[in-house]
């Protein structure tokens, strides 16, 4: 569908018909691909929604494989990805083909004048919800055995990802690249960014001073960025998301040509590891207030 309440968004007008748009009328911005099946399952929802709420609520539908950029500045990690914008801000959103009952709850929400259609409707509906992924309470026993189902089966890939996953957060580096080299259909796949994300991370964390050095030259000079930067890495791999997430933020603030936009590239690199999808919600939206 495509009309004045729907519509496809580039970089060239998503300040016009999308943030200024949003300072009177509340825009979902769908993030999407045409390769992604639950994007199409997702749209045809989103498109029956906004065209039931005769004007009080746009769609801005954003296809990431033309617009990198602005995928990019939202930090998708996952398709779809929706997300509410209101007066200029990012105010909810989710990720994955939610059913039409949780998108207009989420709605509901926050269009408090919108029309009746916009209520959660009665009739139950099949959950659509991707499952959340499991955390595993040891690493070493998980990753023992995955490598004994390995070995039973060293041609299965999905093994392979998952056992680099462990290495990964684990730390050894070494070995979660040579599974992720012995990848082949499974390559380019979420988690296989993911666990390179996490090598990325760890491989400056090996080189860094450690979290007391960092947070001892920060407090000698509080404009010390590669400081920041440094001590976030170390933050973020020890679990502590959140403040690895403000160390980012501020550089993001303070400047943003540092280390050529290193504090929004860390942030957006940082949300496909983190697995709090509240904490990512968070820091997205904090984020995209400050570059839009």
């Amino acid at each position: 569908m495509a009309s004045e309440h729907a519509f496809a968004v580039t970089q060239a007008n998503f300040e016009a018909d999308v943030l200024e748009a949003s300072f009177n009328t509340p825009v979902l911005i769908d993030f999407w691909a045409p390769w992604c099946a639950p994007c199409r399952q997702l749209m045809p929802t989103l498109e029956r929604i906004v065209g039931e709420a005769n004007g009080a609520l746009k769609l801005a539908k954003v296809n990431t494989d033309e617009e990198a950029a602005l995928a990019g500045a939202f930090g998708i990690r996952s398709l779809p990805t929706v997300v509410l914008m209101k007066n200029g801000q990012v105010v909810d959103g989710f990720m994955g083909a939610k059913p039409e009952s949780a998108v207009r709850e989420m709605l509901a929400k926050h269009l408090s004048e919108a029309p009746v259609a916009l209520e959660p409707e009665l009739e139950p509906e099949p959950e659509a919800e991707a499952e959340a992924e499991p955390v595993a309470p040891d690493l070493e026993q998980a990753a023992a055995l995955l490598e004994a189902e390995l070995a039973k089966a060293p041609d299965k890939e999905e093994l392979k990802l998952d056992l680099a996953d462990a290495y990964a957060k684990l730390g050894r580096v070494e070995a979660a690249e040579t599974l992720l080299a012995a990848l082949k259909t499974l390559a380019e796949g979420e988690l296989a960014k993911r666990v390179r994300t996490r090598i990325e991370f760890t491989q400056l964390a090996h080189t860094a001073p450690s979290a007391v050095e960092l947070e001892q030259a920060i407090a000698r000079n509080s404009a010390d960025l590669g400081a920041r930067h440094l001590l976030g890495v170390r933050c973020l791999l020890s679990g502590q998301s959140g403040a690895a997430m403000d160390q980012f933020l501020h550089i993001l603030k303070t400047d943003r040509t540092f280390g050529e936009d290193l504090g929004r590239k860390s942030m957006v690199s940082a949300f496909r590891i983190i697995e709090d999808a509240d904490l990512v919600g968070e820091y997205r939206r904090k984020m995209t207030s400050l570059l839009f």
